[in-house]
């Protein structure tokens, strides 16, 4: 097992090592870079895509030096300043020359600063790592509590008037998009058009510094209920039904028929022989949940209960091009994740240590 964690270590640095060069690559070919926000701003535009298909701005395009076409809004800016502006972003090196000083760095845990925050991405990151931590986690925990103890009634009472009306019920939750139930959960019970119960935005009240310990409990939880709901809607649906599935394909088996002919009673059969084979593809499907719950799903629910996470810091980064967060985030992001996938397997032994991933292999 040890040979087989080293190797899949060892390829985590050609995984993220080809993360990075595709994005990199990709953002070479996109319109809007650094230089053109920054230009954008000093003229006072806000955001540089108003200023592509042109207008006013064209006036005085004689005066701008040819090498600095590319930037259709720095027409009438000096080029001096222009050159500047690709110095302190680092654009006046081939994009080659960036991307292995950014390797390099990224190697040294030395991940910039950002653009136009005037802040370190690792000190951003961290800021923002409780609003996505508070969401990813209580999200997954609740689904797992949720999904898999109702997953396996089901798998018993398969084709019950239970088994019948929870999976209706499931499915409709699954077909409701997360965005719009977030929606709905705030217009009946955040202070829309019904009750008033829980707070609007934020993940903490502006008080809170001055609660009690229990109350700065209590606070923290009346404001993560209506996100982690919404956040967890998805994933429980999807997760329950691998839960059942998997415990049916399970109750099926030989060994299952064998166990029940000794005259072991059936909850010994379901959870001394079945639940741990059942569990195997659920586990699988952990860094999956996770993952799904915690990176991609928290920018709508971040951006609708106003919580400033690391959703809306990757959004906001990215219409920025404020390049040190977009990759400094994508590299943390894609370390987290292959990490994950190693822990799954990791889980896999714990469960059924008769799984041999080197023999496999072999």
């Amino acid at each position: 097992m040890g040979a087989y964690i080293l190797r899949r270590l060892l390829l985590v640095i050609p995984t993220l090592l080809g993360i990075m060069l595709v994005n990199f690559t990709l953002t070479q070919f996109v319109p809007g870079g650094p230089v053109e926000q920054a230009i954008a701003r000093a003229q006072g535009q806000g955001d540089v895509f108003g200023g592509f298909a042109g207008g006013e701005n064209d006036a005085g395009a004689e005066d701008f030096g040819a090498s600095n076409d590319q930037y259709i809004g720095a027409r009438g800016l000096p080029p001096e300043f222009i050159e500047q502006l690709e110095r302190e972003f680092g654009f006046d090196k081939p994009p080659v020359e960036r991307f292995l000083n950014m390797l390099w760095n990224y190697m040294r845990l030395d991940f910039g600063e950002s653009y136009f925050r005037s802040i370190s991405v690792i000190d951003l990151v961290l800021e923002k790592m409780p609003v996505s931590i508070s969401l990813g986690l209580w999200s997954t925990l609740i689904a797992y509590l949720i999904s898999i103890p109702l997953g396996i009634r089901k798998a018993v009472r398969d084709g019950t008037s239970f088994d019948t009306w929870t999976s209706g019920a499931i499915i409709l939750g699954y077909a409701i998009p997360g965005f719009l139930f977030a929606i709905l959960l705030l217009v009946l019970f955040a202070g829309g058009s019904y009750f008033q119960i829980f707070p609007l935005r934020g993940l903490v009240s502006d008080n809170w510094q001055d609660l009690s310990v229990g109350a700065k409990i209590a606070d923290y939880f009346w404001h993560i209920t209506l996100p982690v709901i919404a956040s967890t809607i998805g994933a429980f649906a999807t997760l329950t039904l691998l839960t059942k599935n998997s415990f049916l394909d399970e109750i099926k088996k030989q060994y299952v028929m064998t166990a029940r002919a000794k005259g072991l009673t059936e909850r010994r059969v379901l959870y001394g022989h079945v639940f741990r084979n059942g569990m195997l593809i659920v586990i699988a499907g952990f860094p999956a949940v996770f993952i799904g719950v915690f990176f991609t799903g928290s920018l709508i629910i971040e951006t609708i209960f106003s919580l400033d996470g690391l959703g809306r810091l990757a959004f906001e980064a990215a219409v920025a091009r404020d390049y040190p967060i977009v990759f400094g985030t994508l590299f943390i992001f894609g370390l987290i994740g292959l990490v994950v996938g190693i822990l799954s397997d990791l889980m896999y032994v714990l469960v059924d240590p008769r799984i041999d991933f080197e023999k496999r292999e072999g």
